[in-house]
């Protein structure tokens, strides 16, 4: 049901966000933390500064296509928020933004010996990411991403 639940959320997002050209979706959550539902709604802006009125705008709108749909049947708590620093990267976008930046990437099977890569993306065309994790430089393919973030380096 989460993923029907994110899927209608991000239809009636749609429309909202056209009207906020400088505004994107990032991420959308369904999930039950205890006795409780959470829909969280990640968006950003173009320059990465999207504040607090930027979301509680975002979710005054998405409440009210909510309220009107009622296509979650429990309780729950909608929360619109930025992603943070450490922001998901999903789409061929993402990657493409993050371009020069420190990224943390996890793969579905071993590219070496390892699974888990960390440092600049210093390249992606589409198909494969070039990392430098550490003093080599690693390729890769898009397909083997089980996921990936931006990550803060302290260096």
């Amino acid at each position: 049901m989460s993923k029907k639940v994110t899927d209608i959320t991000a239809q009636l997002l749609e429309p909202i966000l056209a009207e906020e050209p400088d505004l994107e979706l990032v991420d959308i959550e369904y999930k039950k933390e205890g006795a409780n539902w959470f829909l969280r709604v990640f968006i950003d802006k173009n320059d990465g500064a999207v504040d607090i009125d930027d979301c509680s705008r975002i979710s005054e709108k998405l409440s009210k296509r909510l309220d009107e749909t009622d296509p979650i049947p429990t309780a729950y708590f909608l929360e619109v928020s930025s992603p943070g620093a450490e922001r998901p990267l999903k789409k061929e976008s993402d990657f493409v933004k993050s371009v020069g930046k420190n990224v943390h990437i996890q793969t579905y099977e071993p590219i070496g010996d390892h699974k888990v890569f960390e440092g600049e993306l210093l390249s992606f065309d589409g198909k494969v990411l070039e990392v430098r994790d550490g003093k080599q430089t690693v390729s890769i393919s898009f397909e083997k991403v089980s996921s990936a973030r931006r990550a803060v380096s302290f260096k």
